[in-house]
């Protein structure tokens, strides 16, 4: 027993010592601080503490993927002028080695386009904090 109880505390060490970064994108910023709050600073307790980049708009999101790495992306789906699931696609098709993308919808029958866009995930509103935090959990551990 205490062999397994090392493992998972040399698990949650190695997760603490590393930092993932997530972009954030939504033009509404409760959005943005709903999904915040949801996932907390870990997601899980085998992932990283999340370092937060908060976008508005589309472009910015495009240079800072160009420019920067990140271990997630998430998209708001309901985002005017340019959604979020039209943004995916066009990360997915135009960066290379485009990172995780999770894009949130409003409604589940969305999850259609979501799958179009070729984003990695995709969570429905009304948002639940169990089902988001295990989506990013597993999005940040590579897990399909």
């Amino acid at each position: 027993m205490a062999a397994a109880q090392d493992v998972v505390e040399a698990g949650s060490t190695e997760a603490a010592a590393r930092r993932a970064t997530v972009l954030l994108y939504s033009d509404d910023r409760a959005t943005r601080a709903e999904i915040r709050t949801l996932v907390g600073r870990r997601a899980s307790i085998d992932t990283p503490l999340i370092e937060w980049v908060e976008v508005a708009t589309d472009a910015m999101v495009l240079e800072l993927v160009k420019k920067n790495r990140f271990d997630l992306l998430i998209l708001d789906g309901e985002t005017a002028k340019v959604g979020g699931i039209g943004l995916c696609r066009t990360l997915k098709t135009s960066v290379y080695e485009c990172p995780p993308v999770m894009v949130l919808i409003a409604r589940q029958q969305d999850a259609w386009l979501a799958s179009w866009s070729e984003a990695d995930a995709v969570v429905a509103a009304p948002f639940d904090p169990i089902d988001l935090q295990e989506t990013v959990a597993a999005q940040l551990r590579g897990e399909s």
